[in-house]
């Protein structure tokens, strides 16, 4: 029976059907509906090899997961961690459907996974990436390029504009502010740091430039800078009204020096008139449980009324 399921999943993308392994005898299974309501996302199913008992789960209007516990629950870390890969950018296009967003800007882009994860979720908006270190940003170009709609920006953004010293190590965790204690002691990448330097940019010295050509602008702010968020969200100055939502990594446990942590992060943004429609935790301290970062993404409710008028 386990290889016949085997089989029966490995046709279904020949259906149409997205599937992601989540953990031996677990997969998640989407399908996307071409549907008029802007509402509905996906409907999922996590499907187990065994299924004792039953848990449905609200992820939207229209969009819903039915977790079969069973053997799932002996690998609990890595389907959470897999599971909030696939919810959050479902969340996030979601919430830019729902506002009407048609610009976002992605920074700290890496090589692309952030637009590549919104083009899957149905995202078909402008996107302006923003990545300094040029290794990378040849990469992002060949996944930009054959996207019309996709723009590549090869610079660090922040509250001034200048050049820099950036923290260069492999992966997705280089930064402009140097490592903690509690990061060194967390990551070995941080013992082989180069260093290389980048040109920083104000965001509201070139906001013009990005929505050019976008009638009745509409932009989401995407932050993944690595502690350097609060920085880049204070370029914009009192242009920042203009935003109709963001997202943004939140600490809990500071993995840079300076890197500001949670509670400051939502004072600011809330007193900016946005507020939490969703936090999904990025990583974990595997020893402890505690959550290290949440990707927070927030909205401005009057946005909406913005939207009919």
């Amino acid at each position: 029976m386990t290889g016949l399921r085997r089989r029966l999943v490995s046709l279904l993308p020949r259906l149409g059907l997205d599937v992601i392994d989540v953990c031996p005898g677990t997969a998640l299974v989407s399908r996307r509906k071409d549907v008029e309501v802007t509402e509905v996302s996906r409907r999922a199913w996590l499907v187990t090899r065994a299924a004792p008992g039953v848990q449905h789960l609200d992820l939207a209007p229209g969009a819903d997961l039915v977790v079969h516990a069973g053997e799932a629950r002996q690998h609990l870390g890595d389907v959470q961690r897999k599971l909030y890969r696939f919810l959050t950018p479902e969340h996030v296009a979601w919430m830019l459907r729902k506002y009407g967003v048609n610009c976002v800007f992605d920074v700290g882009a890496n090589i692309g996974q952030y637009g590549l994860a919104l083009r899957r979720a149905g995202y078909a908006g402008r996107i302006a990436s923003f990545e300094p270190l040029p290794h990378l940003v040849e990469r992002l170009l060949e996944v930009a390029d054959p996207d019309p709609e996709w723009y590549v920006y090869p610079v660090a953004l922040g509250s001034e504009d200048t050049d820099t010293e950036m923290h260069v190590v492999s992966g997705t965790m280089s930064s402009l502010l140097p490592p903690s204690e509690f990061g060194s002691r967390r990551y070995k990448r941080f013992r082989a740091m180069e260093s290389e330097k980048v040109p920083v940019r104000r965001l509201d010295g070139i906001l013009d430039e990005l929505l050019d050509g976008i009638e009745h602008p509409r932009p989401y702010l995407k932050l993944d800078t690595q502690g350097f968020d609060l920085e880049v969200f204070h370029g914009l100055g009192h242009r920042a009204a203009e935003l109709v939502g963001l997202q943004s990594e939140v600490a809990l446990l500071q993995i840079y020096q300076g890197m500001p942590r949670l509670p400051q992060a939502l004072e600011i943004y809330e007193a900016a008139g946005f507020e939490v429609t969703g936090m999904f935790p990025v990583s974990r301290e595997e020893r402890t449980g505690r959550v290290i970062e949440f990707d927070c993404v927030m909205m401005r409710p009057d946005a909406l009324e913005r939207k009919a008028r």
